[in-house]
């Protein structure tokens, strides 16, 4: 499974990566019938060092999705069913008292692994959602005063329903503030909803969903997204529109600075995928919605008046002027 080109002489930090994402990306759309944006988008994130929430009613995927993506890249994943009565300790670990050796041994929580799939994230209690914060944003976590690092690649896939439905908590905006994107499913279409009668029916695809890379790919893979130009004029578009977020009076908290840092990584990677070793503004705007909207808070005028985060986005790209070709 290794990533073709990227070790010899003549190879390009880009080469190779098209064809290896490819195969993750096909991997997972044998899963999902439908939804290849909802896929592409996945994989973005994953190659720009992100972690991802999937929102959406029941039933729709979610978590499907989450597994299908795990499943596809050979490394080790922990699932997290998120409830009421789940303690911090079950996600990071905890330190145990050995009687033997009469010295406390830490017990690593199901957060150490390279994929953690968090189930249903906003059924537990804000505690427990913040026992992912120092993980999700430093790759590491602290118990009874120790620092233990996570493997790399390390990426959290976590789905939540609706705030509106019974039994969930919203998640702080610290939390929300981790996660490079969110993303939503959407019901399938009537065709891709008869497909898919004919592949879950009599089986569940995920059982013969083969890994197609391994992490030391989807490390190469990082790695080779690192290396993706972005010029100083898209930068500066990338950080006006930002900034934009935070005076707008529809708006009572604007996106932070790291939602800049992550919105150039994921123009980073959407351009990786799309074989070209610079960024674009069209990366930019494609992704800015994703990235900034679970971000934002509107005001309560804003809400009455049924003016979402996701349209304020789309109000900004339409406002302010994209930098021309010379971009690049």
């Amino acid at each position: 499974m290794g990533l073709e080109g990227t070790d010899g002489p003549a190879g390009t930090p880009l080469e190779g990566l098209t064809s290896t994402a490819a195969r993750i990306r096909g991997a997972v759309e044998q899963v999902i019938e439908g939804k290849p944006d909802v896929v592409k988008l996945a994989l973005t994130v994953m190659l720009a060092e992100g972690h991802l929430l999937i929102e959406d009613v029941p039933g729709v995927g979610k978590t499907m999705l989450a597994k299908a993506l795990a499943r596809s890249v050979d490394c080790s994943v922990r699932r997290i069913q998120f409830t009421p009565d789940l303690l911090p300790s079950d996600v990071t670990g905890v330190s145990i008292f050995d009687q033997e050796r009469r010295d406390f041994e830490f017990k690593p929580g199901a957060v150490f692994a390279n994929i953690v799939v968090g189930d249903e994230i906003n059924r537990a209690s804000p505690k427990t959602q913040s026992a992912l914060l120092e993980s999700m944003e430093e790759r590491q976590v602290t118990v009874d005063g120790t620092t233990y690092p996570l493997a790399s690649p390390f990426m959290v896939i976590a789905t939540q329903n609706p705030i509106e439905m019974e039994g969930t908590y919203p998640l702080p905006e610290a939390q929300r503030d981790r996660f490079m994107v969110r993303v939503s499913m959407g019901y399938p279409s009537a065709s891709a909803e008869l497909a898919m009668l004919d592949s879950h029916g009599a089986a569940n695809p995920l059982d013969d969903l083969e890994p197609v890379a391994d992490a030391r790919d989807v490390v190469k893979l990082v790695e080779a997204v690192r290396s993706v130009h972005v010029s100083p004029a898209v930068r500066q578009y990338v950080v006006d529109l930002v900034a934009a977020t935070r005076t707008h009076p529809d708006l009572r908290l604007g996106a932070s600075p790291r939602s800049t840092l992550q919105l150039v990584r994921a123009a980073r990677a959407s351009a990786a995928l799309e074989d070209r070793d610079y960024v674009l503004p069209d990366d930019v705007q494609e992704l800015a919605g994703p990235v900034l909207a679970h971000r934002l808070l509107p005001t309560v005028e804003a809400q009455m008046a049924r003016r979402g985060p996701e349209q304020v986005v789309a109000d900004l790209l339409a406002r302010l002027p994209v930098p021309g070709p010379a971009a690049r």
